[in-house]
């Protein structure tokens, strides 16, 4: 079993809410649960209108499985142009 969490580190440029930050983060986070079947949730900067952390969480039987849909995950955060990535980064878990 692998498993291995993508952590994406986003500045939202044109919100001045919280309310317009969950309405700019909440299709990302649903649209990877749902197209990549991920966990996904807002991790960090939760009080910040214009930052926000978000983590998303694969497993799968092999690794080259869970590379591929973190793969797809970190392509569909690029592709929302009201976000601008500031960062983005891989952890993998340890057999045991």
């Amino acid at each position: 079993m692998f498993a291995a969490a993508l952590s994406a580190e986003l500045r939202l440029p044109a919100v001045h809410s919280l309310k317009e930050k969950r309405a700019v983060i909440t299709p990302i986070l649903e649209g990877a649960r749902l197209r990549y079947r991920v966990a996904s949730a807002e991790v960090a900067e939760h009080d910040a209108w214009q930052r926000s952390e978000l983590g998303f969480a694969a497993v799968g039987r092999t690794e080259g499985h869970v590379r591929d849909i973190l793969d797809e995950v970190e392509r569909f955060v690029w592709s929302f142009p009201e976000v601008e990535v500031l960062a983005m980064s891989r952890q993998w878990t340890e057999e045991q």
